[in-house]
Protein backbone atom coordinates (compact mmCIF):
# COMPACT_ATOMS: atom_id res chain seq x y z
CA UNK A 1 0.00 0.00 0.00
CA UNK A 2 1.29 3.33 -0.82
CA UNK A 3 0.59 7.01 0.78
CA UNK A 4 1.53 10.10 -0.63
CA UNK A 5 1.94 13.44 1.68
CA UNK A 6 0.98 16.70 0.01
CA UNK A 7 2.54 19.72 1.81
CA UNK A 8 2.16 23.63 0.20
CA UNK A 9 5.21 25.14 1.21
CA UNK A 10 5.66 28.73 1.91
CA UNK A 11 7.94 30.82 3.29
CA UNK A 12 9.29 27.27 4.98
CA UNK A 13 13.28 27.48 4.29
CA UNK A 14 14.61 26.55 7.11
CA UNK A 15 11.80 23.71 7.49
CA UNK A 16 11.13 21.94 4.71
CA UNK A 17 14.37 19.21 5.69
CA UNK A 18 13.15 19.21 9.32
CA UNK A 19 9.70 18.29 7.80
CA UNK A 20 10.87 15.56 5.67
CA UNK A 21 13.20 14.13 8.18
CA UNK A 22 10.08 13.33 10.87
CA UNK A 23 7.72 11.86 7.96
CA UNK A 24 10.11 9.30 7.17
CA UNK A 25 10.62 7.98 10.56
CA UNK A 26 7.14 7.98 10.99
CA UNK A 27 5.77 6.80 7.40
CA UNK A 28 8.64 4.03 7.16
CA UNK A 29 7.13 2.14 10.33
CA UNK A 30 3.77 1.64 8.42
CA UNK A 31 4.32 2.28 4.81
CA UNK A 32 6.54 -0.19 2.17
CA UNK A 33 5.81 2.28 -0.55
CA UNK A 34 4.85 6.33 0.54
CA UNK A 35 5.81 9.53 -1.68
CA UNK A 36 6.33 13.02 -0.23
CA UNK A 37 5.10 16.35 -2.46
CA UNK A 38 6.47 19.41 -1.43
CA UNK A 39 4.55 22.37 -3.41
CA UNK A 40 6.53 25.57 -3.44
CA UNK A 41 3.79 28.10 -3.60
CA UNK A 42 5.71 31.40 -5.18
CA UNK A 43 7.43 31.78 -1.46
CA UNK A 44 10.30 34.77 -1.25
CA UNK A 45 12.76 33.04 0.16
CA UNK A 46 15.12 29.86 -0.58
CA UNK A 47 12.21 27.61 -0.04
CA UNK A 48 12.81 25.86 -3.40
CA UNK A 49 15.94 25.92 -3.67
CA UNK A 50 16.11 23.81 -0.27
CA UNK A 51 13.76 21.23 -2.19
CA UNK A 52 15.63 20.93 -5.08
CA UNK A 53 18.45 19.51 -2.44
CA UNK A 54 16.02 17.04 -0.98
CA UNK A 55 14.28 15.61 -3.90
CA UNK A 56 18.39 15.09 -5.01
CA UNK A 57 19.23 13.02 -2.27
CA UNK A 58 15.56 11.62 -1.75
CA UNK A 59 13.78 9.50 -4.64
CA UNK A 60 10.59 9.84 -2.40
CA UNK A 61 10.43 13.38 -2.28
CA UNK A 62 8.88 14.96 -5.44
CA UNK A 63 8.99 18.79 -5.79
CA UNK A 64 6.61 21.07 -7.59
CA UNK A 65 7.19 24.72 -8.05
CA UNK A 66 4.29 26.87 -9.25
CA UNK A 67 4.71 29.99 -11.71
CA UNK A 68 3.73 31.97 -8.88
CA UNK A 69 2.02 32.39 -5.76
CA UNK A 70 -1.93 31.42 -5.86
CA UNK A 71 -2.51 30.35 -2.56
CA UNK A 72 -2.33 27.70 -0.20
CA UNK A 73 -5.44 25.85 -1.64
CA UNK A 74 -4.75 26.15 -4.90
CA UNK A 75 -1.26 24.73 -4.41
CA UNK A 76 -2.79 21.92 -2.62
CA UNK A 77 -4.99 20.83 -5.70
CA UNK A 78 -1.65 21.10 -7.78
CA UNK A 79 -0.14 18.22 -5.09
CA UNK A 80 -3.06 16.00 -5.36
CA UNK A 81 -3.35 15.81 -9.21
CA UNK A 82 0.09 14.15 -9.16
CA UNK A 83 -0.66 12.25 -5.92
CA UNK A 84 -0.81 8.17 -6.91
CA UNK A 85 -0.85 6.48 -3.34
CA UNK A 86 -3.87 4.81 -2.09
CA UNK A 87 -4.55 7.35 1.24
CA UNK A 88 -3.31 10.55 0.95
CA UNK A 89 -2.30 13.06 3.79
CA UNK A 90 -2.37 16.99 3.54
CA UNK A 91 -0.73 18.72 6.18
CA UNK A 92 0.77 22.21 5.97
CA UNK A 93 4.62 22.60 6.20
CA UNK A 94 4.98 24.79 9.56
CA UNK A 95 4.95 21.59 11.72
CA UNK A 96 2.13 22.60 13.42
CA UNK A 97 0.39 19.50 12.30
CA UNK A 98 2.57 16.75 13.25
CA UNK A 99 3.49 14.39 11.37
CA UNK A 100 4.03 11.76 14.21
CA UNK A 101 -0.14 11.73 14.36
CA UNK A 102 0.00 10.09 10.49
CA UNK A 103 -0.10 6.52 11.82
CA UNK A 104 -3.25 7.82 13.97
CA UNK A 105 -5.11 8.94 11.47
CA UNK A 106 -4.23 5.79 9.40
CA UNK A 107 -5.09 3.32 12.25
CA UNK A 108 -8.54 4.90 12.09
CA UNK A 109 -9.19 4.80 8.57
CA UNK A 110 -9.02 0.39 9.13
CA UNK A 111 -12.27 1.11 10.84
CA UNK A 112 -14.20 1.59 7.26
CA UNK A 113 -13.64 5.21 7.12
CA UNK A 114 -12.80 7.26 3.95
CA UNK A 115 -11.54 10.39 5.42
CA UNK A 116 -10.37 11.14 8.98
CA UNK A 117 -9.66 14.52 10.05
CA UNK A 118 -6.91 16.08 12.15
CA UNK A 119 -8.98 17.66 15.22
CA UNK A 120 -7.01 20.33 17.09
CA UNK A 121 -8.80 20.77 20.58
CA UNK A 122 -5.51 22.82 21.92
CA UNK A 123 -4.60 24.96 19.40
CA UNK A 124 -1.54 26.23 19.58
CA UNK A 125 -2.04 29.62 18.03
CA UNK A 126 -1.91 33.39 18.78
CA UNK A 127 -5.17 35.43 19.55
CA UNK A 128 -5.53 36.81 16.96
CA UNK A 129 -5.40 33.32 14.41
CA UNK A 130 -8.04 31.81 16.94
CA UNK A 131 -10.23 34.67 17.21
CA UNK A 132 -9.99 35.32 13.14
CA UNK A 133 -10.55 31.88 12.69
CA UNK A 134 -13.42 31.33 14.67
CA UNK A 135 -15.22 34.38 12.84
CA UNK A 136 -14.68 33.26 9.93
CA UNK A 137 -16.33 29.76 10.26
CA UNK A 138 -19.06 30.99 12.20
CA UNK A 139 -19.40 33.60 9.03
CA UNK A 140 -18.91 31.07 6.64
CA UNK A 141 -21.13 28.37 7.98
CA UNK A 142 -24.11 30.85 8.10
CA UNK A 143 -23.58 32.01 4.61
CA UNK A 144 -23.41 28.79 3.02
CA UNK A 145 -25.98 26.71 5.58
CA UNK A 146 -23.21 24.30 6.27
CA UNK A 147 -21.94 22.96 9.72
CA UNK A 148 -18.40 24.34 10.08
CA UNK A 149 -15.68 23.17 13.12
CA UNK A 150 -12.45 26.02 13.66
CA UNK A 151 -10.49 23.19 15.18
CA UNK A 152 -10.14 20.95 11.87
CA UNK A 153 -8.07 22.32 8.72
CA UNK A 154 -6.66 20.43 6.06
CA UNK A 155 -4.83 17.88 8.15
CA UNK A 156 -5.83 14.98 7.33
CA UNK A 157 -5.87 11.70 5.55
CA UNK A 158 -8.26 10.91 2.67
CA UNK A 159 -8.59 7.92 0.14
CA UNK A 160 -8.01 8.13 -3.22
CA UNK A 161 -11.92 7.91 -4.16
CA UNK A 162 -12.17 11.07 -2.16
CA UNK A 163 -9.50 13.06 -3.97
CA UNK A 164 -10.30 11.99 -7.42
CA UNK A 165 -14.04 13.57 -6.86
CA UNK A 166 -12.54 16.78 -5.22
CA UNK A 167 -9.95 17.06 -8.29
CA UNK A 168 -13.78 16.52 -10.26
CA UNK A 169 -14.67 19.59 -9.39
CA UNK A 170 -14.10 22.79 -11.75
CA UNK A 171 -14.64 25.28 -9.11
CA UNK A 172 -12.31 28.19 -10.19
CA UNK A 173 -12.26 29.20 -6.43
CA UNK A 174 -10.83 26.25 -4.34
CA UNK A 175 -11.14 25.18 -0.78
CA UNK A 176 -9.46 22.57 0.73
CA UNK A 177 -11.97 21.62 3.99
CA UNK A 178 -15.12 22.71 2.49
CA UNK A 179 -14.48 20.89 -0.97
CA UNK A 180 -13.66 17.84 1.56
CA UNK A 181 -17.02 18.70 3.05
CA UNK A 182 -19.40 18.59 0.14
CA UNK A 183 -18.56 15.47 -1.52
CA UNK A 184 -19.57 13.28 1.42
CA UNK A 185 -18.20 9.91 1.95
CA UNK A 186 -17.66 8.17 5.42
CA UNK A 187 -15.34 9.94 7.80
CA UNK A 188 -14.29 10.11 11.37
CA UNK A 189 -12.52 12.70 13.40
CA UNK A 190 -9.98 12.05 15.92
CA UNK A 191 -7.74 14.21 18.07
CA UNK A 192 -4.19 15.54 17.54
CA UNK A 193 -1.61 17.84 19.15
CA UNK A 194 -1.62 20.61 17.52
CA UNK A 195 2.00 22.63 17.99
CA UNK A 196 2.70 25.70 18.03
CA UNK A 197 4.71 27.39 14.86
CA UNK A 198 8.06 26.01 14.90
CA UNK A 199 9.08 29.62 12.54
CA UNK A 200 7.54 32.90 11.44
CA UNK A 201 4.00 34.04 11.58
CA UNK A 202 0.79 33.22 9.57
CA UNK A 203 0.73 34.38 5.91
CA UNK A 204 -3.09 35.08 7.03
CA UNK A 205 -3.42 38.93 7.36
CA UNK A 206 -7.38 40.42 7.96
CA UNK A 207 -7.38 41.74 4.68
CA UNK A 208 -6.55 37.53 3.16
CA UNK A 209 -9.04 36.29 5.62
CA UNK A 210 -11.64 38.46 4.31
CA UNK A 211 -11.00 38.10 0.62
CA UNK A 212 -11.00 34.25 1.46
CA UNK A 213 -14.12 34.20 3.38
CA UNK A 214 -15.94 36.48 0.46
CA UNK A 215 -14.82 34.24 -2.12
CA UNK A 216 -15.66 30.96 -1.01
CA UNK A 217 -19.07 32.32 -0.10
CA UNK A 218 -20.18 33.49 -3.38
CA UNK A 219 -18.43 30.46 -4.68
CA UNK A 220 -20.65 27.84 -2.52
CA UNK A 221 -23.33 29.66 -1.86
CA UNK A 222 -26.07 32.10 -3.15
CA UNK A 223 -27.58 32.66 0.26
CA UNK A 224 -25.96 36.46 0.53
CA UNK A 225 -28.77 36.82 -2.76
CA UNK A 226 -31.51 35.56 -1.42
CA UNK A 227 -30.67 37.41 2.23
CA UNK A 228 -31.11 40.60 -0.69
CA UNK A 229 -35.00 39.79 -1.20
CA UNK A 230 -35.43 39.26 2.71
CA UNK A 231 -33.76 42.97 3.43
CA UNK A 232 -36.03 44.31 0.79
CA UNK A 233 -39.04 42.61 2.20
CA UNK A 234 -38.39 44.06 5.69
CA UNK A 235 -37.58 47.88 4.40
CA UNK A 236 -41.36 47.33 1.93
CA UNK A 237 -42.73 46.70 5.39
CA UNK A 238 -40.89 49.42 7.29
CA UNK A 239 -41.42 51.96 4.76
CA UNK A 240 -45.45 51.03 4.66
CA UNK A 241 -45.36 51.43 8.54
CA UNK A 242 -43.67 54.65 8.24
CA UNK A 243 -46.00 55.72 5.83
CA UNK A 244 -48.49 55.14 7.88
CA UNK A 245 -47.20 56.82 11.04
CA UNK A 246 -46.49 60.26 8.83
CA UNK A 247 -50.28 59.96 7.76
CA UNK A 248 -51.90 59.88 11.16
CA UNK A 249 -49.62 62.63 12.41
CA UNK A 250 -50.49 64.67 9.33
CA UNK A 251 -53.77 64.17 10.39
CA UNK A 252 -52.82 65.33 13.67
CA UNK A 253 -51.28 68.25 12.36
CA UNK A 254 -48.01 67.77 13.88
CA UNK A 255 -45.85 68.23 10.83
CA UNK A 256 -45.13 71.71 10.01
CA UNK A 257 -42.67 71.73 6.91
CA UNK A 258 -43.84 68.91 4.83
CA UNK A 259 -41.69 65.97 3.06
CA UNK A 260 -38.42 67.65 3.41
CA UNK A 261 -37.04 65.08 5.94
CA UNK A 262 -38.34 61.87 4.48
CA UNK A 263 -37.83 62.53 1.15
CA UNK A 264 -33.44 63.23 2.33
CA UNK A 265 -33.48 60.21 4.33
CA UNK A 266 -35.28 57.93 1.96
CA UNK A 267 -32.76 58.98 -1.02
CA UNK A 268 -30.07 58.71 1.00
CA UNK A 269 -31.08 55.08 2.50
CA UNK A 270 -32.41 53.29 -0.58
CA UNK A 271 -29.48 54.71 -3.13
CA UNK A 272 -27.21 52.76 -0.05
CA UNK A 273 -29.50 50.21 -0.57
CA UNK A 274 -29.54 49.59 -4.26
CA UNK A 275 -25.74 50.02 -4.35
CA UNK A 276 -25.12 47.25 -1.60
CA UNK A 277 -27.50 44.89 -3.52
CA UNK A 278 -25.91 45.35 -7.27
CA UNK A 279 -22.41 45.22 -5.24
CA UNK A 280 -23.74 41.42 -4.35
CA UNK A 281 -24.73 40.41 -7.45
CA UNK A 282 -21.48 42.18 -9.10
CA UNK A 283 -19.37 39.89 -7.14
CA UNK A 284 -21.60 37.29 -8.15
CA UNK A 285 -21.13 38.38 -12.08
CA UNK A 286 -17.43 38.95 -11.72
CA UNK A 287 -16.92 35.32 -10.53
CA UNK A 288 -19.02 34.12 -12.96
CA UNK A 289 -16.83 35.74 -15.83
CA UNK A 290 -13.59 33.94 -14.26
CA UNK A 291 -15.14 30.66 -14.40
CA UNK A 292 -16.19 31.54 -18.30
CA UNK A 293 -12.35 32.89 -19.13
CA UNK A 294 -11.89 28.83 -18.08
CA UNK A 295 -7.98 30.25 -16.86
CA UNK A 296 -5.93 27.33 -15.18
CA UNK A 297 -6.20 27.53 -11.61
CA UNK A 298 -2.61 26.96 -10.86
CA UNK A 299 0.59 26.94 -13.65
CA UNK A 300 3.35 24.34 -13.10
CA UNK A 301 6.88 25.78 -13.27
CA UNK A 302 9.43 22.98 -12.35
CA UNK A 303 9.24 19.80 -11.63
CA UNK A 304 11.26 17.17 -9.71
CA UNK A 305 10.84 13.22 -9.54
CA UNK A 306 7.49 13.21 -11.25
Amino acid sequence: MKISIISPVYRAQNLVVELVERLENSLSQIFNQYEIILVEDGSPDNSWEEIENICVQNKNVKGIKLSRNFGQHYAITAGLASATGEWIVVMDCDLQDQPEEIPKLFNKTKEGYDIVYAQRELRQDGVFKKISSKLFYKTFGYLTDSKQDPSIANFGIYHQKVIQSILSMNDHVRFFPTMVQWVGFKSAKINVEHSSRAEGKSSYSWRKLINLAINNIIAFSDKPLRLTIRLGLIIATLSFLSGLIYIYRYINGEIKVLGFASIVISIWFLSGLIIFILGIIGIYLGKTFDKVKERPTYIISKRINN
